[in-house]
Formats: C-alpha cells, sequence, structure tokens
C-alpha cells in the first residue's frame, strides 16, 4: 500500500504483476493512467477458451500498466484527462481496511475502449433488439443470483459485514423482484403507443411512439449495496436492448470479483462487459462515447460523471442522496414510530442513501422519543450490537474514522460504542443537537441518528426547505392536514409516511432524486424509458 492507502500492484497471478500508479514526480497525485491487455485465464471463474466453446467472447476487464495511453490529440485533452483523473482520485479512494491484493484481483482484461467498440460492434447487429433476447438475458440474470446467491450473500458479508439474511433480502431477492416485474410487463410497456393525429393531415394519417435502444450504456455502482445498485439498472438496460459496461465499486472487493466471474458466465458477453478497479479504470472508461451514464454515488463524483459525459453529449441519470429528514408530529404512537425509524435507520449500518439522516420534531416528542429509539435498538440488535449476526459494519477505516468524529456532536442516548480494528460502530441517537453541528453539514451515511429539534411543522418545513432537497422525505403523523402540507410545501425525490424505505420497494413507482439528491428515475418501466429513446412516427400514406 501507498502513503495514500492506494494499492501499488494489482495482478491475476504472481507472473503477471503490474504498476497501477506508476511513478509521479508528486507522490500524492497519480500519473495519467495507461493500459495494456493482458492475455490467459482469468483468476475467477472458466477460462477465455470455455467460452469461446459456445461462441460467446469473454467478457474482460482492463489492468493498468505504468505506459502512457498513447498521444493525446492536443493540449487541452491532455489537461481534461489529467484533471479528471486527479478529481477521481481525491473521491474514490481504495478501502484502507483490511484488503489484501489477493481480494481485489481483477478478472480477464481488455482496454475500455475496445471494450466499448467491441460491445458498439455487436449492437449494431440488431443482436439485442429482438424480445426473446432481452427476456432470455433477464432470466439468465435471475439463474445467477438462484444458483449462486450463496456466493454473493458471502462476498456480500465480507465487503460489508452483511448478514446472510440482509444480503438476500436487500439485494439478491431484491433484484430478483424486479427482474421479475420486468419480466411480467415487458412486452406489454414495448408496445407502439398510438398518438391522436390532427385532422388537417388526413383521416388516412397516423402517429405512434417507439421505444428505440439507445446503445452501449455504462453504469457506475457505488460500495453500499455494490451487487443490487449495479444490477437493478442493468436489468433495465437489458429490457431496453441496450449493451452495458458494468463497472462495479472497487470499495467492495469481494463483491465486484464475484460480479466480474459471473456476469461474464451468465450473460451474453457480446453484450455485457464487466470492468473492475479503481482511479485509472473509472477514468479512463469516462473518456469513451457512451450513449447514456447511470452513476449512483455522491455529489462530488457526480458532478465529474457529468462534466466527462458532457463531453459527448452523453445523458446521465445521476443517483445521489444527501440528508433525508423524518418529521415526527405530535401525538404519535412513538413506540412504533421508533421501531420504524431505528429498523430504515440502521440497516446496513445506516449506509443507505434514503435512511433516515435526522429527526426533526418538537422538544416535548424529543424527550419522549429518546427511551423509545433506545428500546428499539435493543429490539433489533441485543444488548450489544457487536455481537448480533444482524449488524453491519462500516465499509473501511476512511469512513469510520469520519463517522466517529461525528460523535461528539450530541447527548449520546444510546450507542457511541466503536472498534475501529472491527470497523464497529453501534447504532447511536443523539440528542439535543444544533442544526449548524458537524454530524449536520453533511450526509451522514453510517449509523448516527441525530434529534434536531424545532417548535412545530412551520418550523419543519422552513428547516427542509433551507436546505438541499433531499432523496427522501419521511414523516410520522396522524393529521391529514400535515401530510398534504408535507406533500405540497416541500421538494424531495421521494415522500414516505409512516415508513423509511419502503417506497423502493413498490415496482410501480420510480426512484430518483431532484437537484442535489440526483437527476432521473429508475425501477420497473421507468428502468426502460430512462435507457430508451422514445421515437416519434407518422405514417401519411402517399396514395390519395
Amino acid at each position: 500500500m501507498t502513503s495514500t492507502g492506494i494499492p501499488s500492484r494489482r495482478y491475476c497471478s504472481s507472473t503477471r504483476k503490474q504498476s497501477l500508479i506508476g511513478t509521479s514526480s508528486n507522490p500524492g497525485r497519480p500519473p495519467i493512467p495507461s493500459g495494456r491487455t493482458v492475455t490467459g485465464s482469468g483468476c475467477h471463474g472458466p477460462s477465455p477458451r470455455s467460452f469461446r466453446a459456445v461462441g460467446i467472447a469473454p467478457s474482460p476487464v482492463t489492468v493498468f500498466t505504468g505506459r502512457p495511453l498513447g498521444r493525446t490529440r492536443d493540449k487541452l485533452d491532455y489537461l481534461n484527462h489529467w484533471c479528471l483523473h486527479v478529481l477521481l482520485f481525491d473521491q474514490l479512494r481504495l478501502p484502507t481496511g483490511n484488503e489484501t491484493e489477493d481480494t481485489m484481483r481483477p478478472h480477464e482484461a481488455e482496454q475500455p475502449a475496445d471494450a466499448v467498440a467491441r460491445l458498439r460492434e455487436f449492437f449494431r447487429t440488431g443482436g439485442t433488439k429482438p424480445l426473446a433476447w432481452r427476456t432470455g438475458q433477464l432470466r439468465a440474470l435471475r439463474a445467477m443470483f438462484t444458483e449462486r446467491g450463496e456466493d454473493f450473500a458471502e462476498a456480500l458479508h465480507a465487503d460489508l459485514g452483511k448478514s446472510r439474511a440482509e444480503a438476500y433480502r436487500t439485494e439478491i431477492d431484491f433484484t430478483v423482484r424486479e427482474i421479475d416485474h420486468t419480466l411480467e410487463h415487458l412486452e406489454e410497456w414495448l408496445r407502439p403507443e398510438p398518438a391522436a393525429v390532427p385532422a388537417r393531415l388526413g383521416a388516412d394519417a397516423s402517429a405512434w411512439t417507439v421505444l428505440d435502444p439507445l446503445g452501449v450504456v455504462l453504469v457506475i455502482a457505488p460500495w453500499n449495496y455494490p451487487a443490487q445498485l449495479l444490477l437493478s439498472p442493468v436489468v433495465g438496460a437489458l429490457a431496453a436492448g441496450d449493451c452495458v459496461v458494468a463497472k462495479p465499486s472497487e470499495l467492495a472487493p469481494a463483491t465486484s470479483a464475484a460480479l466480474a466471474r459471473y456476469l461474464p458466465e451468465y450473460l451474453d458477453a457480446r453484450a455485457v462487459a464487466v470492468v473492475e478497479g479503481g482511479v485509472p479504470e473509472t477514468t479512463a472508461l469516462l473518456e469513451q462515447r457512451f450513449d447514456h451514464i447511470f452513476y449512483t454515488g455522491n455529489g462530488v463524483v457526480g458532478r465529474i460523471v457529468m462534466t466527462a459525459a458532457a463531453r459527448h453529449l452523453t445523458p446521465v441519470t445521476l443517483e445521489l442522496g444527501g440528508k433525508s429528514p423524518a418529521f415526527v408530529d405530535r401525538g404519535t404512537d412513538l413506540r412504533t414510530v421508533a421501531a420504524r425509524l431505528a429498523a430504515g435507520k440502521f440497516l446496513n449500518a445506516g449506509q443507505t442513501c434514503v435512511a433516515p439522516d435526522y429527526v426533526l420534531t418538537d422538544p416535548e416528542t424529543a424527550r419522549a422519543l429518546e427511551p423509545a429509539l433506545a428500546e428499539a435498538v435493543g429490539t433489533l440488535y441485543g444488548d450489544d450490537p457487536a455481537a448480533s449476526g444482524e449488524y453491519g459494519r462500516i465499509v473501511n477505516t476512511r469512513h469510520f474514522d469520519r463517522l466517529t468524529a461525528l460523535l461528539d456532536s450530541g447527548r449520546v442516548v444510546v450507542g457511541g460504542g466503536h472498534d475501529r480494528s472491527a470497523k464497529y460502530l453501534a447504532p447511536t441517537v443523539l440528542a439535543g443537537v444544533h442544526p449548524d453541528s458537524p454530524v449536520m453539514r453533511e450526509e451522514i451515511f453510517g449509523p448516527i441518528l441525530p434529534i434536531v429539534e424545532v417548535p412545530g411543522l412551520d418550523e419543519a418545513i422552513d428547516f427542509i426547505n433551507e436546505r438541499d432537497k433531499p432523496l427522501a422525505l419521511y414523516a410520522f403523523t396522524d393529521s391529514d392536514t400535515t401530510r398534504r402540507r408535507l406533500a405540497e410545501e416541500t421538494s424531495s425525490g421521494g415522500l414516505g409516511f409512516g415508513l423509511p424505505l419502503a417506497h423502493l420497494t413498490v415496482p410501480e413507482l420510480p426512484f430518483g432524486g431532484v437537484g442535489e439528491s440526483g437527476m432521473g428515475r429508475y425501477h420497473g418501466r421507468y428502468s426502460l424509458e430512462t435507457f430508451s429513446h422514445r421515437k416519434a412516427v407518422l405514417d401519411k400514406p402517399l396514395a390519395a
């Protein structure tokens, strides 16, 4: 490991070691990345020969060496490349926990430009357009999860400490349900939709819209739900008839390795490529021209992705995050409120983009809510959450250090315990939190729930509207007036009454952010629309 926490080497075998970072006059900055195709069988899964035996090319990933990618066309391209690489280096550092080179080996390799060109060539054959191909790919993806589910559960436990039950509930089964819903409705969704034609065009004129595949799309996944948040968008892209470059998160190396191993085994590798790796690989990918980029992560990298996409006028979907508030009204059943808040907040050790980030309530309700939340945490995880098989861990020590620095932002009601060596941070509730305290300055993305006091609903609405639009807004209330006012007077990606996170499980609802919490939407039919172009068609016969 280098002083920055970036592995200096990544390899597939002891005979194929290559420098990832190379040399630089500034050890805190990486050089411009470079690439080389690595031949031979990969570290994971069948060899290329076994794929070719059935007429499918292996799906490769890029391994980078210290040599240049090639001459840039001009100084501006050179500068753009370098700036993009530096920004990604700062924002996408590799984990600094207990990872080893063995857990971060890449799969079979080819350069991103070659992978995109290969997929685009296949797309132009029309091979992805038939409904039978699309449904066949979705069924194959479903089979991967049903046949390899235990492997993915083990990988998710290795990366995030997820229990088997949580891995299935929030990643494996979640994605399978998305596939099943899409398979059930895809033929119907793809039917042309008629459009009314003005009388001046004549009674023989007709019009309709059709969904066209976009082409080759890029899906970049985060580390917190590394299987689901990669493959749920991939479901929509395959349903739309697109070719897909899938980029798993390097911060979840075990899950990334499983995806790189099994996706080429189950899916048509002429249409799907997996690219593992960190900053250099992501940089190289973003230099390519895609027909759509789907990114899930934080706003800083979201801006980098959008900047790179703008060079090719590529549309983007950005699923970001933010501070999602939970308003608790007076007179509610606080034991039920606390149980649902705790379950939504501390799932995956709080590392969920739509988890309640903080509670807004009046002082009297806040006092009564504190013991109810402490009781709810005990019910979920027992007296010692560290010993609970159902409670996860922080992804790496960098995030652990960031989170523990926030614990002084208020009075600890429950939790606060932590163990850096185990990356364990107890489910924690903080009371008496000031709106300007450190824990309120950025998305927490961890198992810390602050309680912020406001006089009432008016002040709560003002508090929400004075800040960036959140990915989700939750409210616990028995008042129809309160529900109506929150719906009409606030803006958020989603609005949930009485149960956090549950709107993600409704297949007919879109999921996406607004403003700083993102742009675009997906799930179900909305995924198909995201990865398609709705083309207008008019037919006016030549015969009179």
